[in-house]
């Protein structure tokens, strides 16, 4: 089990062997495969691997919104803490009223494209108001009031006009902005922010990050951060999990992972991005081959077909995720 705090008792969210798969005419798409995470309150866990390795699916299994068919959660646990109790997500009924209870009050998402994800056909205060409604068992203006407020601690300019507006009336920046304030506006327990700043340019980028670690200080939730962007999880997290195919291959404090990676994904990962500012040349170096077809069982490693180091035993046995030192797991024969 990785542990994301010092303690278990701390662990407001832990995920136990996670198996969540996609049913297809093609074949079985094992997108999340034997995932162990533990997250620790008022922490940022910062979620990092190339597209299709997982990252969402298993944000979108904690919120039980996988759609099935053809998708379903087929093994593990999601155990979540709340008020001295626990319950395992992972059993509850998608649609069910202790889930509802959970998704968008206890536990929150801002999705990767605002502009998909909120109605067009209703204004984005009454968006806010609706949820604070459905969660905190208020009237529509104190609601409204909510929701106004939430507008202004996300720094929103012209708050009170922005609320009677409609999504497309607004910037990137700003629905972005929209989805964080409606994912906070019932001061969940976690965040879940699955690339909260693709497509917005560097300087929104900036303001939305500053944004997240304030709310964070302020409401003390914890947060996962999924993204393939390095540069935002040296930024924002205190511990990071590298996944490929569908598993974690290494766990660390962002700070072990960026300046003493041993797993050769992780390497690969790191030398492949562009540093500015850095004397001399610097040739990058990309991760050789292709990643497998999802559908593809593989008998040992998965990167194996791709890593410089491959031998023998990583071609015919499963790696197991280890801790070769306190707080510092690998999954590598290596």
């Amino acid at each position: 089990m990785i542990e994301a705090t010092h303690s278990d008792a701390d662990a407001v969210l832990e995920i136990k062997n996670l198996k969540t798969y996609f049913f297809l005419d093609s074949g079985t798409v094992r997108a999340v495969d034997g995932v162990d995470l533990a997250l620790g309150r008022n922490t940022t866990l910062g979620v990092v691997g190339e597209s299709g390795c997982g990252k969402s699916v298993t944000a979108m299994s904690v919120m039980r919104l996988i759609q099935s068919p053809p998708g379903k959660i087929v093994a593990g646990e999601i155990r979540f803490r709340q008020n001295g109790g626990g319950v395992d997500i992972a059993t509850l009924d998608p649609r069910g009223s202790e889930m509802r209870s959970i998704r968008g009050g206890e536990i929150a998402m801002v999705f990767q494209e605002p502009m998909t994800s909120l109605n067009p056909l209703y204004t984005v205060g009454r968006q806010i108001a609706e949820s604070v409604e459905l969660h905190q068992n208020v009237g529509r203006r104190e609601a409204m009031d909510r929701a106004l407020e939430m507008l202004h601690r996300v720094q929103m300019s012209e708050p009170t006009q922005r609320l009677h507006e409609y999504p497309h009336q607004l910037s990137g920046g700003m629905r972005q902005r929209v989805m964080i304030a409606l994912a906070l506006s019932c001061n969940p327990s976690i965040l879940i922010a699955d690339e909260p700043t693709t497509a917005l340019d560097v300087t929104v980028q900036a303001q939305i990050l500053d944004l997240m670690r304030e709310l964070q200080d302020d409401f003390g939730s914890a947060i996962i951060m999924i993204t393939h962007n390095l540069g935002v999880v040296s930024q924002m997290a205190d511990y990071v999990a590298v996944m490929y195919l569908g598993k974690i291959v290494e766990y660390a404090d962002v700070q072990t992972v960026f300046h003493r990676p041993m797993h050769p994904y992780t390497v690969g990962l790191l030398n492949s991005v562009p540093v500015f500012g850095r004397r001399g040349k610097k040739v990058l170096v990309p991760i050789t081959g292709m990643v497998p077809t999802p559908t593809e069982v593989i008998p040992g490693c998965a990167f194996a077909p791709r890593c410089p180091r491959a031998r023998k035993i990583c071609a015919e046995q499963v790696p197991v995720l280890y801790e070769i030192e306190p707080g510092h797991q690998v999954a590598c024969h290596r």
